[in-house]
This record gives C-alpha cells, structure tokens and sequence, in this order.
C-alpha cells in the first residue's frame, strides 16, 4: 500500500502525516501522541478509544483515519486544561466517576457529544448516549451523577 499525505485537526493543531489508507484514526492520533485516546478492544466493543468528529462520538478503533481528513478532531485532552478544566472533567474527578480510569477518556467525549446535543439529559438519555462506553469499575451510578452535575453547570455557566 502506498501512504497518502493526510491533513488531521486534532485539538485545534494541524498535522501533516503520511498514512497507509488501512490506518485507523486510533493508530493515527496514538502515532502522533494522542496517548488520552485509550487503545482498548480495537473493534467498537468498550468505547475507550471515542472521540468527537465535527461533534460526533465515533469509535477512532472503527474509522479510517483518511476519513477524518478536513474534520475537527477532539480528545478529551482537547477540552480543557490543568488549569481550567472542562466542567465534565471536573466532575468526574469530584464524584468519583472514574476509577480505575482507562474507560474516563471515552466517557467523558461521550457525555460531551450528548450535553452538547441534550444540555438537560434525562438518566434514559444517558444510558443510550454511554451505552458503547464499556466501564468495569464503576457500575456506572457516579457517572451518571457527574454527567448530571455538569450538565447543570454548563447550563448554569451558558447562562451568564
């Protein structure tokens, strides 16, 4: 196979890279040390490896990252920083949502394409929006809790 230059937006940074067209968007962001997108079951099965595309939740195991080309690519790196960081990850810090934290990643990119979709999810929705999201530590409660949380303070904060 011949590599393709491909163009990728990752957190608001551009990158040039040469790809095979068989190189999924997960070996590409962990080649250019995206190591927030976790690598886990590499078949869609656990969600650890969701990021948004143009605000989107997709598995990065399960797309060709070629197809992400001109598109806005977000980790969870890419939401806030040590210093200010995005009211879902402070919640799931606060309420204890992450455990062992492999799984935290992908949540939170989850939750965020929901809150962003649904600024007042109900537990249905939640569930539906996370239901790819594979945790094995936490039976979910908190999760839910800290969604919840931040979803009243983003609306809080939208509000002025």
């Amino acid at each position: 196979m011949n590599p393709k230059l491909v163009t990728l937006s990752v957190n608001h940074r551009t990158h040039h890279v040469a790809l095979n067209p068989n190189t999924t968007l997960l070996s590409a962001l962990r080649d250019l040390g995206y190591t927030d997108v976790k690598s886990g079951c590499e078949k869609g099965d656990c969600g650890a490896c969701t990021v948004l595309v143009n605000g989107i939740a997709v598995n990065a195991c399960l797309q060709l990252a070629w197809l992400a080309e001109g598109q806005d690519i977000l980790t969870v790196a890419g939401l806030g920083s040590s210093d200010q960081p995005h009211p879902l990850q402070t919640a799931f810090a606060d309420f204890g949502a992450a455990q062992c934290g492999f799984c935290t990643p992908g949540m939170i990119m989850s939750a965020k394409a929901l809150l962003d979709e649904r600024p007042q999810p109900t537990e249905a929705e939640m569930r539906k929006a996370l239901s790819g999201n594979l945790c094995r530590c936490t039976g979910y409660a908190r999760i839910f809790e800290a969604i919840e949380h931040a979803a009243k303070q983003l609306n809080v904060d939208s509000r002025g």
